[in-house]
């Protein structure tokens, strides 16, 4: 949407248009309707800003199929080659290319794209703070660290009747330990850390027989790079070990790997500011989930706007945000963005 002086650098808004197969409706979607919503008003008010409005909706922010997680948006800012992103393939070896031809989706914009004067992404929280607390606003100061490995376990199938415990190479046994390996890491490093075994794989995946492969992912997640650090290297070094006791090789590819963010602070004020002027409760917040904006807000000033989800329920078909709240967060959108929209230059974020 031109503004007065289309030569300045854009407001940029949105969020991400994918989800998980188990997922709501306004996780993402929220981000980018809100934008167009924004955009929508002006029009209708017949208001035009000093700088121009962008809506962003980015691809394949999840990393459900394919990863990593935030691809579109990492593409956008040259953190990932775009042919690099292009080659990278689902469990079904199908890669991001081959779908983005068959489905007529390939672009002709040069990438990385321009960088914004500022972004600003509205979300649901998808935890449970803001409404345990009855709060309607979320400023999020900053955004987690996360570390995705996917572990390969490869021992030897056997008869579950006459192999003897002792002689077994078992995957199963080895991937087990793991999982509970893994919690004890993050449960001895402070309420700060979560680790999560989401996905796993059995071959030959049958009730007599010991499995011989296993495959599973790691999700690591921590506010402290020095935490995250700890938690990686810990894990390592008791992965191997297991690896070693069980009799089981052990491969490990890093899927994504991105350092904690902090947000603009001016961006992170304009929305607390934006929160008290218009009467709302909130609170400052450091997000658990990965978005966009820890991207984006490696190249411009960003920030982000949670609005509660009911019980913290989210990356679910009963994912649910109160219309009221749904409706604060767009207001506050439209008030922070037009106030960055018009800002002259940047020292006067």
């Amino acid at each position: 949407y031109a503004g007065r002086d289309p030569s300045l650098a854009s407001v940029m808004m949105g969020s991400h248009i994918d989800t998980v197969r188990t997922g709501g409706r306004l996780d993402g979607n929220l981000g980018v309707l809100a934008g167009l919503e924004v955009i929508a008003a002006c029009q209708e008010q017949q208001f035009q800003p000093l700088r121009n409005l962008e809506v962003a909706f980015f691809t394949n922010e999840e990393g459900s199929r394919f990863p990593p997680d935030m691809m579109g948006s990492l593409v956008y800012a040259g953190a990932l080659g775009l042919e690099e992103a292009k080659e990278k393939r689902d469990a079904d070896g199908v890669s991001v290319g081959e779908e983005l031809e068959r489905l007529g989706l390939v672009g002709a914009a040069s990438v990385p794209g321009p960088a914004p004067f500022a972004f600003v992404e509205l979300h649901i929280e998808q935890g449970p703070l803001l409404d345990a607390h009855g709060e309607s606003i979320g400023v999020v100061e900053a955004v987690q660290g996360i570390s995705w490995q996917k572990l390969k376990l490869a021992g030897q199938s056997n008869h579950a009747g006459t192999t003897p415990i002792q002689m077994r190479r078992d995957a199963g046994l080895a991937a087990s330990r793991i999982h509970l390996a893994l919690h004890e890491i993050v449960m001895s490093l402070g309420d700060d850390m979560v680790g999560t075994v989401g996905h796993q794989t059995w071959h030959p995946n049958l009730v007599n027989v010991v499995p011989s492969q296993v495959e599973l992912t790691i999700d690591l997640r921590s506010p402290l790079e020095s935490q995250l650090k700890e938690a990686e290297a810990a894990f390592s070094e008791v992965c191997l070990q297991i690896a070693r006791d069980c009799g089981v090789s052990l491969e490990a590819e890093q899927l994504v790997r991105l350092e904690p963010v902090t947000f603009d602070p001016r961006v992170v004020e304009r929305i607390e500011k934006a929160a008290q002027r218009s009467g709302v409760s909130y609170r400052r917040m450091v997000s658990g989930a990965g978005h966009d904006a820890q991207v984006i807000g490696q190249m411009a000033p960003a920030g982000m706007i949670f609005v509660p989800s009911i019980a913290g329920v989210s990356h679910n078909p009963a994912e649910a945000t109160s219309p009221d709240d749904l409706a604060r967060g767009a207001q506050l959108l439209t008030d922070v963005v037009l106030e960055l929209a018009e800002c002259v230059s940047e020292d006067r974020l």
